[in-house]
């Protein structure tokens, strides 16, 4: 597949207005005194820097083809799958079992995505990773916490790698009267995941009264989460024309896509504060690691690529 002449108009776009939203929240942070508002900027310019990280590796793989975002999403999962089974109670008995998830299962998946072998994609993981990953830990003979390091390896998989996967997935879907241009879905999916979740962040941030989870994440409020949905909805109306979409087809899955990235960043918040952490890793600085840039899009890419595969696809 060929480098749209739409995705090079949408990349330099994106990076005029990361550009802008730098100088903007730069100007903003040390122009205002010491305080909460301060404070709030501070995060903005931190999540800035993490989108310019994320846009910068995302355009370059894009420009290189299926083969440069199937490799960047390998190397993803491949840290997040770090991040995550770094905090699991795994044992030296679980080694066969780790080795496993890194070395066999990690790559058969995606080596399904790149062949598009939509069967397997779909079921090796949750069936037959899930089968045969406690049958390895098993033959070391080791039944301390069996059940929860079982569980925490398969839960690992799913997050990381399963659901990840999804995203370049996106680029092997055939849509009648879109053919070729299935990338342009990834840039539809991460700007919506990005920006909504920055929307409901800031509104709630400023304007929430009513949290959802206290305890779990004070910044996601009632508020903030409305916000989010109307934002989403107005992204994916503007953005319908580099999709397959109508604008209020667009508009629906984008809501789709902020409600399920809302939803399972619950989720991973949740895993966070179980295991006592507040970010899952230093790679991003401020913002985190791997994982905490994906929290927003697990839960929703594979939602995503199956109402788009099954709605759309040939």
């Amino acid at each position: 597949m060929g480098w749209d002449p739409t995705l090079w108009a949408l990349a330099g776009w994106l990076l005029l207005a990361l550009l802008i939203m730098s100088l903007i929240g730069e100007f903003l942070q040390y122009s205002l005194p010491v305080g909460r508002g301060n404070k709030l900027f501070a995060n903005i310019n931190d999540r800035i820097k993490a989108w310019w990280v994320i846009a910068i590796l995302l355009i370059g793989a894009l420009a290189l083809g299926k083969g440069g975002v199937l490799a960047l999403f390998i190397l993803v999962s491949f840290a997040a799958l770090r991040e995550f089974l770094s905090l699991t109670n795994t044992r030296l008995s679980d080694s066969w079992a780790l080795a496993a998830a890194f070395f066999f299962v990690l790559p058969v998946q995606y080596l399904a995505v790149a062949m598009d072998w939509y069967g397997i994609m779909t079921m090796f993981i949750p069936v037959y990773a899930f089968l045969f990953m406690p049958i390895l830990s098993a033959l070391r003979g080791e039944p301390h916490s069996f059940l929860i390091r079982v569980a925490e390896t398969q839960w690992s998989l799913m997050v990381s790698v399963f659901c990840v996967s999804h995203v370049p997935a996106l680029m092997m879907l055939e849509i009648p009267m879109f053919e070729g241009r299935a990338a342009l879905l990834i840039l539809f999916f991460v700007t919506v995941v990005q920006a909504s979740d920055s929307i409901q962040y800031i509104w709630g941030s400023r304007f929430g009264k009513r949290q959802i989870a206290p305890l779990l994440s004070p910044s996601k409020t009632v508020q903030g989460f409305v916000a989010g949905v109307i934002g989403s909805m107005i992204i994916g109306a503007l953005l319908f024309w580099i999709t397959p979409f109508t604008w209020w087809q667009a508009a629906v899955l984008a809501a789709i896509i902020f409600v399920m990235g809302f939803l399972g960043a619950l989720v991973m918040a949740a895993i966070k504060r179980d295991r006592g952490i507040r970010e899952w890793g230093p790679l991003m600085n401020a913002q985190g690691g791997v994982t905490d840039r994906l929290d927003t899009a697990i839960f929703s890419a594979p939602v995503f690529y199956h109402l788009v595969r099954y709605f759309w696809g040939a």
